[in-house]
């Protein structure tokens, strides 16, 4: 499977809910609507007191955002379950990038600041989620290239752990794309780079028996409504996987390519052998 020449324009599967399937769209969408913006209204009402008493630190919205993440699996009736162990060093973190239902997963097992494109902010339901759980959102452009390093130096010294896509897109969840080296540079700053360290993390997901192993994959032009609904609608459901990786201190590599590359190899590698044994 050559992943550099992975058509990203490619057509998705067709959805066939049927009465079944529309039941459970019911059964599932209600109560994931009131736990996620539910959620959402007890995170900002704690957080009109938690800005001005602590700034950039966030020392108890975080735990809302995990609890919801965690019990969305529970409602969708998708599997989770993750290996390793979680890095406790200043840092971020890097996963590869299938599905909306990553910002649920890598969320559920550690408290993370998502760093993502810009337009995702302006998202019906994401985006307003995105930026109360306190995303960075990044503008894919060189004149603010230096800004946008020194937002990543501020959060990074508030102790926020923040996660990165460094494929720059989702996929269909049966590959790997190439590593793009941009935002590791901020990691080697003068400032930052003794004291950094980056985890990299596997997310795979296995598709539900009898559906098609990119099931969860959402990637190209694929519309969110859609694909939530093949999600809330599926009889049977699959599961993720989360395998975290030993931390990399950033001081070892010789620049933001070697780090990347290691990065890279590490979910690589993990990814492709997690896939086999299912």
């Amino acid at each position: 499977m050559n992943d550099a020449l992975w058509n990203s324009e490619e057509a998705p599967d067709p959805i066939n809910l049927g009465l079944v399937g529309w039941v459970l769209v019911i059964l599932r969408g209600v109560p994931l609507a009131l736990l996620v913006f539910g959620g959402l209204l007890i995170l900002l009402t704690i957080r009109l007191i938690e800005l001005p008493l602590f700034g950039e630190r966030r020392p108890i919205t975080p735990f809302i955002a995990q609890f919801v993440s965690r019990n969305a699996f529970r409602i969708l009736g998708i599997g989770f379950q993750a290996s390793g162990e979680l890095m406790r060093q200043r840092g971020a973190v890097v996963a590869n990038h299938s599905s909306w239902l990553d910002i649920f997963a890598l969320n559920a097992r550690k408290r993370v600041y998502f760093v993502s494109k810009a337009e995702v902010a302006q998202w019906p339901g994401i985006g307003w989620l995105a930026r109360a759980t306190g995303t960075v959102f990044i503008e894919r452009d060189r004149k603010k290239a230096k800004e946008q390093t020194r937002v990543f130096e501020t959060r990074l010294k508030a102790g926020h752990k923040l996660l990165f896509f460094p494929e720059g897109t989702s996929t269909d969840g049966l590959r790997v794309l190439p590593f793009k080296t941009t935002l590791f540079a901020a990691f080697f700053t003068e400032e930052l780079r003794d004291i950094m360290y980056v985890q990299p993390v596997s997310v795979v997901f296995h598709a539900p028996k009898g559906q098609p192993d990119r099931f969860y994959g959402w990637w190209g032009d694929m519309e969110f409504g859609p694909h939530l609904l093949k999600t809330l609608g599926a009889r049977r459901q699959g599961g993720v996987e989360l395998i975290y990786h030993a931390p990399a201190k950033v001081s070892d590599f010789e620049n933001r390519k070697a780090l990347a590359a290691h990065c890279e190899q590490a979910v690589r590698h993990a990814h492709a052998m997690a896939r086999l044994e299912k």
